[in-house]
């Protein structure tokens, strides 16, 4: 079956590879073994460029080079959105007995990905590209273009869910619905050194 494939970049992140050994990951090795019946037809693979951090300044080079070794897969593209830092305030876990018990702090949010996912989860189904798509996030604000393309264009819709806790509204929604596991991760690791036209790719030394 003709498949495409939306990856919520931050939120595949944060649920099953952040602080594991699985980071440098090759999504089309990844989605074939996922899917060993299905032609993939395209990855479109949605996040923000991170800024860096006191705690983590090296975080930029890092995203850099995984989004070079992604742009060496014929068929991904990457589709970028922003971050948007507000100071808000929040109550403290543990207040004094005096004094004010909210604390000012720095709150950062990537802002896009859910909104670009939908807009070209819509689009291709509008042309016609795929006859699957799959969505790799368990954020439940999709649901509504899920059931958009399933009643509009008659295309059957997955997820992939990266996060340990299932999310009901999609799982309602999707015609499938599956976690990822750590097998598939660790079989679909790029090699530590790849090339493309601006040189060599070498593999973060802290992945």
């Amino acid at each position: 079956m003709k498949t495409n494939i939306y990856v919520d970049g931050f939120n595949f992140y944060y649920g099953c590879i952040k602080g594991t050994p699985y980071r440098w990951l090759d999504l089309a090795k990844l989605f074939q073994l996922l899917l060993p019946n299905d032609e993939i037809n395209r990855i479109r693979y949605f996040t923000a460029k991170v800024n860096p951090h006191p705690y983590d300044p090296t975080q930029p080079q890092r995203q850099q080079a995984y989004l070079r070794a992604l742009e060496t897969l014929p068929n991904l593209s990457i589709h970028l959105g922003h971050f948007l830092t507000n100071t808000v305030s929040m109550p403290l876990a543990h207040p004094p007995r005096l004094g004010s018990r909210m604390v000012d702090v720095l709150k950062t949010e990537e802002k896009g990905s859910d909104v670009n996912i939908a807009t070209y989860l819509l689009i291709d189904s509008f042309r016609g590209e795929c006859e699957q798509s799959v969505i790799v996030s368990n954020d439940s604000d999709l649901v509504t273009p899920i059931e958009m393309v399933q009643a509009i264009f008659g295309i059957r819709v997955g997820v992939f869910n990266p996060h340990p806790k299932t999310s009901w509204a999609l799982r309602n929604a999707a015609d499938f619905y599956r976690p990822i596991r750590k097998g598939p991760l660790s079989a679909s690791q790029f090699p530590d050194q790849l090339s493309d036209s601006q040189g060599n790719i070498t593999k973060p030394p802290s992945w």
